[in-house]
């Protein structure tokens, strides 16, 4: 009970014994042995008193600050990753954020390693200090087998899970970026206390993590929530999955970048070709052109934004959710995703489906890879505080 005590802990920040009693569905004496437990050991400590519901108000409780545990976690989309070290109360201890890292490219496994190594050395924390490594990346990744089996089994990253902890003897779990993104929400977003959603990335790609009755839906070969592969594209570019016709390659950010740097090489005029000279990342100039009114720049994410609505309508067809979040940094774009989004939803689907469905942008965005891969330490290995 100590770990899903720890985990709930984590994850609210404070909660009073009542909060516990309701959220585990044990009894208070057996909630309140615990917490006594956890006291005595410094393991948490009181903050203070929950808001009152009539009588007095109740104690809470949180995670010790002082406690020196930490958590690694390398967030990685197609061409960047972020490398974050936090303590268990969400505080950012050293984060390098966008390293240049393809994951096509040959050496990417020993990139990756080499940045780990970077920024252990820098933080100068003991290993013993660390209770565990989460990598979210994209991908066929398989949690329980810990493989990412978009890879052969031969390339570095097929088994890239195995090589961290082989290099630094630190336990490690991998997941699906998506997959993370939808923990995130239901954790800390608009998907917290909601029995229903959807949680759509918005990134490079399209990806989709998939929420039912309070849990992350993986399906059958641990898979679900390939919605970028939904062949709904007149398109005849080629996808990433080697395919024609997905939905990714007219309603990525990928997409919308495409598409502006051809408008551009048609002499339209774009403050986005001055921009990108000083963003090391195309999406950060995409969305600061987008900022200050760049017409070419919207234009094309009203595009993607009219696709994604079309994929939503589908989604909203065959699951029939409470709320669809766009999360991923597409979610910065919201204002003007949003209106083409519900534009195609009107068109494309039925009123009596839709109208019970909400589309939301979650506030999250690129934060949430992040949270959401921290996530699965805590779920794995936040018990590692006990024994040490």
């Amino acid at each position: 009970m100590e770990k899903e005590i720890l985990k709930n802990l984590y994850f609210d920040s404070a909660l009073s014994i009542a909060e516990l009693v309701k959220k585990l569905a044990k009894s208070t004496p057996s909630i309140t042995k615990v917490i006594n437990r956890l006291l005595e050991e410094k393991i948490i400590i009181e903050c203070g008193f929950a808001e009152s519901t009539g009588g007095r108000r109740p104690i809470q409780f949180a995670i010790n600050p002082a406690l020196d545990f930490y958590i690694l976690t390398i967030s990685a989309d197609q061409h960047f990753s972020t490398f974050t070290l936090t303590d268990l109360n969400h505080h950012a201890l050293l984060e390098h954020r966008d390293i240049p890292l393809e994951l096509k490219s040959s050496n990417s496994s020993d990139l990756l390693l080499n940045e780990i190594e970077r920024l252990l050395q820098a933080s100068a924390v003991e290993k013993d200090k660390i209770i565990g490594i989460g990598l979210s990346m994209p991908g066929f990744v398989n949690s329980e087998l810990g493989v990412n089996e978009s890879y052969t089994y031969n390339h570095p990253l097929y088994k890239i899970k195995g090589s961290i902890e082989a290099a630094y003897q630190i336990a490690t779990v991998i997941e699906n970026d998506s997959r993370c993104i939808a923990i995130a929400e239901k954790e800390f977003g608009l998907a917290k206390d909601v029995e229903h959603s959807l949680i759509i990335n918005l990134n490079w790609g399209v990806g989709l993590g998939i929420i039912i009755n309070g849990t992350v839906f993986k399906g059958e070969s641990g898979f679900a929530g390939e919605f970028s592969h939904i062949p709904l594209s007149d398109n005849n570019t080629l996808c990433s999955c080697g395919k024609r016709g997905c939905l990714e390659v007219e309603a990525s950010l990928n997409a919308a970048i495409r598409n502006t740097e051809n408008d551009i090489q048609k002499n339209e005029y774009s403050i986005y070709s001055t921009l990108v000279k000083s963003n090391l990342n195309k999406i950060d100039a995409l969305i600061e052109a987008s900022n200050v009114g760049d017409q070419i720049a919207i234009n094309n994410l009203g595009k993607i934004g009219y696709m994604l609505g079309k994929g939503i309508s589908t989604l909203i067809h065959i699951l029939n959710p409470k709320q669809i979040i766009v999360s991923g940094r597409g979610a910065e774009l919201g204002r003007i995703l949003n209106p083409q989004i519900q534009i195609a939803i009107n068109e494309f689907c039925i009123p009596e489906i839709a109208k019970t469905t909400h589309i939301q942008m979650s506030a999250l965005n690129k934060q949430a890879q992040i949270k959401g891969t921290a996530a699965i330490v805590v779920e794995n290995y936040i018990n590692k505080i006990l024994t040490k």
